[in-house]
Protein backbone atom coordinates (compact mmCIF):
# COMPACT_ATOMS: atom_id res chain seq x y z
CA UNK A 1 0.00 0.00 0.00
CA UNK A 2 1.67 2.85 -1.08
CA UNK A 3 0.24 6.92 -0.41
CA UNK A 4 1.68 10.11 -1.40
CA UNK A 5 3.66 12.05 1.03
CA UNK A 6 4.75 15.38 -0.38
CA UNK A 7 5.90 17.20 -3.32
CA UNK A 8 10.39 16.52 -3.84
CA UNK A 9 12.79 19.39 -5.31
CA UNK A 10 13.48 17.59 -8.95
CA UNK A 11 10.31 19.02 -10.64
CA UNK A 12 7.31 21.07 -10.31
CA UNK A 13 4.80 19.01 -9.94
CA UNK A 14 6.87 15.80 -8.72
CA UNK A 15 5.51 13.53 -5.98
CA UNK A 16 7.34 11.25 -3.60
CA UNK A 17 5.69 8.07 -2.88
CA UNK A 18 6.49 6.41 0.23
CA UNK A 19 5.25 2.87 1.94
CA UNK A 20 2.55 3.47 4.23
CA UNK A 21 3.48 2.13 7.72
CA UNK A 22 7.10 2.44 6.86
CA UNK A 23 9.58 3.87 9.71
CA UNK A 24 10.37 7.68 9.86
CA UNK A 25 6.70 8.48 8.52
CA UNK A 26 4.33 9.82 10.65
CA UNK A 27 1.37 8.07 11.32
CA UNK A 28 -2.16 9.97 11.68
CA UNK A 29 -2.63 9.38 15.50
CA UNK A 30 0.06 8.05 18.06
CA UNK A 31 -0.41 4.88 20.18
CA UNK A 32 -2.03 5.99 23.10
CA UNK A 33 -0.29 4.95 26.67
CA UNK A 34 -2.35 2.57 28.29
CA UNK A 35 -3.69 4.20 31.35
CA UNK A 36 -2.95 3.52 34.66
CA UNK A 37 -5.83 1.17 36.69
CA UNK A 38 -6.21 3.78 39.68
CA UNK A 39 -6.93 6.59 37.17
CA UNK A 40 -9.87 4.39 35.81
CA UNK A 41 -11.26 4.14 38.87
CA UNK A 42 -11.52 7.16 39.60
CA UNK A 43 -12.79 8.35 36.15
CA UNK A 44 -15.48 6.26 36.79
CA UNK A 45 -16.60 8.19 39.83
CA UNK A 46 -19.14 11.11 39.44
CA UNK A 47 -17.67 14.50 38.73
CA UNK A 48 -20.01 17.46 40.11
CA UNK A 49 -19.16 20.69 39.92
CA UNK A 50 -19.37 22.29 42.89
CA UNK A 51 -19.11 26.29 43.51
CA UNK A 52 -16.46 27.19 46.35
CA UNK A 53 -19.62 27.55 49.03
CA UNK A 54 -21.32 24.11 47.75
CA UNK A 55 -17.65 22.61 48.44
CA UNK A 56 -16.91 23.64 51.80
CA UNK A 57 -20.64 22.73 52.87
CA UNK A 58 -20.38 19.71 51.28
CA UNK A 59 -17.34 18.79 53.20
CA UNK A 60 -18.61 20.12 56.36
CA UNK A 61 -21.72 17.64 56.23
CA UNK A 62 -19.33 14.87 55.09
CA UNK A 63 -17.23 15.75 58.45
CA UNK A 64 -19.80 16.60 60.55
CA UNK A 65 -21.58 12.93 59.73
CA UNK A 66 -17.98 11.10 59.97
CA UNK A 67 -17.74 12.03 63.61
CA UNK A 68 -21.25 11.36 64.89
CA UNK A 69 -20.85 8.02 63.25
CA UNK A 70 -17.30 7.77 64.92
CA UNK A 71 -18.47 8.61 68.42
CA UNK A 72 -21.55 5.68 68.04
CA UNK A 73 -19.56 2.93 66.32
CA UNK A 74 -15.93 3.79 67.84
CA UNK A 75 -16.15 5.70 70.57
CA UNK A 76 -14.54 8.73 68.93
CA UNK A 77 -10.92 7.42 67.29
CA UNK A 78 -8.90 10.19 66.00
CA UNK A 79 -6.92 8.00 63.46
CA UNK A 80 -10.29 6.92 62.36
CA UNK A 81 -11.76 10.36 61.65
CA UNK A 82 -8.27 11.64 60.94
CA UNK A 83 -8.13 8.78 58.35
CA UNK A 84 -11.74 9.64 56.85
CA UNK A 85 -10.58 12.98 56.24
CA UNK A 86 -7.95 12.54 53.78
CA UNK A 87 -10.36 10.89 51.29
CA UNK A 88 -13.11 13.36 52.08
CA UNK A 89 -10.51 16.32 51.00
CA UNK A 90 -9.73 15.10 48.24
CA UNK A 91 -12.98 14.76 46.95
CA UNK A 92 -13.72 18.30 47.49
CA UNK A 93 -10.51 18.91 45.97
CA UNK A 94 -11.42 17.11 42.76
CA UNK A 95 -15.55 18.58 42.95
CA UNK A 96 -15.04 21.81 42.70
CA UNK A 97 -15.32 23.62 39.89
CA UNK A 98 -12.04 24.96 38.56
CA UNK A 99 -13.09 29.04 38.68
CA UNK A 100 -13.55 28.42 42.44
CA UNK A 101 -10.25 26.07 43.13
CA UNK A 102 -8.59 27.79 45.97
CA UNK A 103 -11.45 27.79 48.02
CA UNK A 104 -10.79 23.90 48.48
CA UNK A 105 -7.55 24.68 50.62
CA UNK A 106 -9.40 26.58 52.87
CA UNK A 107 -12.99 24.89 53.27
CA UNK A 108 -11.49 21.95 54.04
CA UNK A 109 -9.83 22.96 57.22
CA UNK A 110 -13.06 24.59 58.44
CA UNK A 111 -15.04 20.92 57.92
CA UNK A 112 -11.88 19.11 60.01
CA UNK A 113 -12.82 21.83 62.46
CA UNK A 114 -16.86 20.99 62.09
CA UNK A 115 -16.56 17.16 62.30
CA UNK A 116 -14.48 17.21 65.43
CA UNK A 117 -17.04 18.34 67.67
CA UNK A 118 -18.70 15.12 68.27
CA UNK A 119 -15.47 13.71 68.97
CA UNK A 120 -13.75 16.10 71.17
CA UNK A 121 -15.47 15.09 74.42
CA UNK A 122 -15.98 18.53 75.98
CA UNK A 123 -18.34 19.38 79.08
CA UNK A 124 -19.42 22.11 80.96
CA UNK A 125 -21.60 24.38 78.45
CA UNK A 126 -20.33 26.03 75.33
CA UNK A 127 -16.90 27.61 77.03
CA UNK A 128 -15.51 23.93 77.73
CA UNK A 129 -16.87 22.42 74.82
CA UNK A 130 -14.89 25.21 72.82
CA UNK A 131 -12.04 24.34 74.82
CA UNK A 132 -12.33 20.95 73.72
CA UNK A 133 -12.64 21.65 70.35
CA UNK A 134 -9.33 23.75 70.36
CA UNK A 135 -7.55 20.76 72.09
CA UNK A 136 -8.61 18.37 69.69
CA UNK A 137 -7.05 20.65 66.54
CA UNK A 138 -3.74 21.14 68.32
CA UNK A 139 -3.48 17.55 68.91
CA UNK A 140 -4.52 16.15 65.84
CA UNK A 141 -3.01 18.91 63.81
CA UNK A 142 -0.94 16.07 61.60
CA UNK A 143 -4.39 14.71 60.06
CA UNK A 144 -5.77 18.17 59.48
CA UNK A 145 -2.56 19.54 57.82
CA UNK A 146 -2.58 16.40 55.68
CA UNK A 147 -5.93 16.76 54.69
CA UNK A 148 -4.92 20.44 53.60
CA UNK A 149 -2.02 19.43 51.70
CA UNK A 150 -4.03 16.83 49.72
CA UNK A 151 -6.50 19.32 48.77
CA UNK A 152 -4.20 21.76 47.99
CA UNK A 153 -1.84 19.52 45.59
CA UNK A 154 -5.16 18.55 43.83
CA UNK A 155 -6.56 22.01 43.31
CA UNK A 156 -2.64 23.11 42.25
CA UNK A 157 -2.49 20.51 39.40
CA UNK A 158 -6.09 20.90 38.28
CA UNK A 159 -5.21 24.96 37.94
CA UNK A 160 -2.02 23.98 35.76
CA UNK A 161 -3.65 21.32 33.59
CA UNK A 162 -6.42 24.03 33.07
CA UNK A 163 -3.71 26.34 32.19
CA UNK A 164 -2.51 24.13 29.65
CA UNK A 165 -5.38 23.22 28.08
CA UNK A 166 -6.03 27.69 27.41
CA UNK A 167 -2.50 27.88 26.09
CA UNK A 168 -3.14 24.40 23.72
CA UNK A 169 -5.39 26.23 21.54
CA UNK A 170 -3.73 29.35 21.37
CA UNK A 171 -0.73 27.66 20.10
CA UNK A 172 -3.09 25.85 17.44
CA UNK A 173 -3.90 28.40 16.54
CA UNK A 174 -0.39 30.54 16.15
CA UNK A 175 1.00 27.74 14.22
CA UNK A 176 -2.07 27.31 11.65
CA UNK A 177 -1.45 27.17 7.50
CA UNK A 178 -1.41 30.90 7.52
CA UNK A 179 1.16 31.36 9.92
CA UNK A 180 4.98 31.64 9.07
CA UNK A 181 6.99 28.97 8.91
CA UNK A 182 3.48 26.65 8.72
CA UNK A 183 4.04 23.57 7.14
CA UNK A 184 2.94 23.96 3.14
CA UNK A 185 3.73 27.48 3.18
CA UNK A 186 7.43 27.32 2.35
CA UNK A 187 6.41 24.79 -0.34
CA UNK A 188 3.90 26.78 -2.53
CA UNK A 189 6.52 29.89 -2.00
CA UNK A 190 8.75 28.00 -3.31
CA UNK A 191 7.00 26.26 -6.12
CA UNK A 192 6.14 30.39 -6.87
CA UNK A 193 9.91 31.67 -6.93
CA UNK A 194 10.70 28.70 -9.19
CA UNK A 195 7.85 29.47 -11.54
CA UNK A 196 9.09 33.25 -12.01
CA UNK A 197 12.41 32.66 -12.25
CA UNK A 198 12.07 29.57 -15.24
CA UNK A 199 9.24 32.63 -16.77
CA UNK A 200 11.14 35.07 -17.60
CA UNK A 201 14.33 32.62 -19.29
CA UNK A 202 11.15 30.53 -20.63
CA UNK A 203 10.24 33.52 -22.77
CA UNK A 204 13.39 34.49 -23.87
CA UNK A 205 14.50 33.55 -27.77
CA UNK A 206 17.57 32.70 -29.05
CA UNK A 207 19.53 35.61 -30.93
CA UNK A 208 19.21 35.61 -34.95
CA UNK A 209 22.49 35.57 -36.19
CA UNK A 210 23.25 37.98 -39.60
CA UNK A 211 24.43 36.41 -42.60
CA UNK A 212 27.88 37.02 -43.27
CA UNK A 213 27.72 38.73 -46.64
Amino acid sequence: MYRVTGRTRRGPGGARVQRAGAPGVAVGQSARRPVPPVVLALRRLPQPRLTGLGAGLFASAVMLTLGLLDRLLLDGSPVAYGLLFLPVSALTALWVRTADLVTAPIGVPIAFAVGVVPIAGGAGGFGGQAMAVVTALAVHAGWLYGGTLVAGLIASVRKVREMGRRQHPARASAGGPGAPGAPGVSSVVGDASAVGARGPAAGRTAPRRRPIA
